[in-house]
């Protein structure tokens, strides 16, 4: 099994936290994106995950600080990283197409862009699954249209008529891949503008036309992640999830004086806590210094230090530093204000 990560896009919704950090790797109640994202996805799979491969932007974004954390997160997770680098945001299926050499056999491909909570286990001898969930305003995404036996025959961007209410929220399982780069190829080539972004979806129109059937999947939650507001209310429903399943949220390797944590929160590794109150829904990372504040609904990323604040619904970055009396902040990394 292998799982493929296109992950070259800017995150430009969620700016200013992905000036620096890309938005896969940004901290949601204690993990990054991309590493709960993956392990929920692993825990789903029966056998065990020979590669990830992952798809990176230019150099100029996707360092070599990225491809180290990406080295190391592949390694967590007993399994061998491949960096593959999409150079020109041409869409989904450019994307994918990024890692065409390592197209074969079974595989799952998920864009980092949300969290989610699946049900139960899938079935990996069906040709291609694609994970859908119920919203209540289908114009707003891409839907799948099923057919009599609940199978798809049609992906729909935005319809404007009632499809289906069942929406894509970008994880994929293919059980022979190398099917669908022969569809994507298929689709580039016959582009007259080569251009033009192009999508996953017309790789897989394309394998519904050639014979593949292709199942709908439910998750049980999906998290969008797109933006500031939409990244801390995830946070808070992912920490309540993880309170539930009786995850360890707060760290031993923590000093609080005088300090009240108000469950759930998220209290990273060497964080110092002096005359504050602490949530709820509040995750704050690793070597953060928090001192005479009330921090409620919150992220807080790294090495950071925040004084004589009292903030609600905000977002402060890695290596920051602030101290002020705004009710709603949102600074991203290596940011000071005083």
């Amino acid at each position: 099994m292998k799982i493929i990560v296109p992950m070259a896009g800017r995150g430009s919704r969620l700016r200013p936290q992905t000036f620096i950090t890309p938005k896969p790797l940004i901290h949601i109640a204690g993990k990054s994106i991309l590493e709960q994202l993956l392990s929920d996805v692993i825990q789903l799979i029966d056998e065990p995950v020979n590669e990830i491969i992952f798809i990176i932007g230019p150099p100029i974004i996707f360092d070599n600080s990225i491809i180290k954390l990406l080295n190391k997160l592949a390694e967590k997770f007993e399994t061998k990283p491949i960096i593959t680098r999409q150079l020109k945001p041409l869409g989904t299926g450019d994307a994918v197409l990024c890692a065409k050499e390592y197209m074969q056999g079974k595989a799952f491909v998920i864009y980092p862009d949300t969290l989610v909570r699946f049900k139960g286990k899938f079935n990996s001898l069906l040709d291609v699954i694609i994970w859908t969930k119920k919203v209540k305003n289908p114009k707003s995404y891409g839907v799948v249209k099923l057919d009599s036996r609940d199978q798809i025959v049609d992906l729909v961007e935005h319809p404007q008529k009632f499809v289906s209410d069942l929406a894509v929220i970008g994880i994929y399982y293919f059980k022979k891949i190398e099917l669908l780069r022969e569809q994507l190829e298929l689709a580039l080539k016959s582009q007259k503008n080569k251009s033009k972004e192009f999508y996953i979806n017309e790789g897989i129109l394309g394998l519904i036309g050639t014979g593949s059937l292709v199942s709908a999947a439910k998750v049980s939650s999906w998290l969008d992640c797109g933006d500031v507001q939409k990244a801390i209310t995830a946070n808070g429903k992912m920490l309540s999830f993880h309170l539930k399943d009786n995850v360890k949220l707060i760290s031993e390797k923590k000093e609080l004086i005088n300090t009240k944590i108000i469950s759930p929160c998220y209290i990273g590794d060497n964080t110092y806590l002096k005359d504050s109150i602490i949530g709820p829904f509040v995750s704050i990372g690793n070597n953060t210094k928090i001192i005479n504040s009330e921090i409620s609904n919150s992220i807080v990323q790294t090495n950071s230090e925040i004084t004589n604040a009292k903030i609600n619904s905000s977002m402060i970055g890695n290596y920051c530093k602030y101290n002020g009396n705004s009710n709603q902040i949102n600074i991203g990394d290596h940011c000071e204000l005083t």
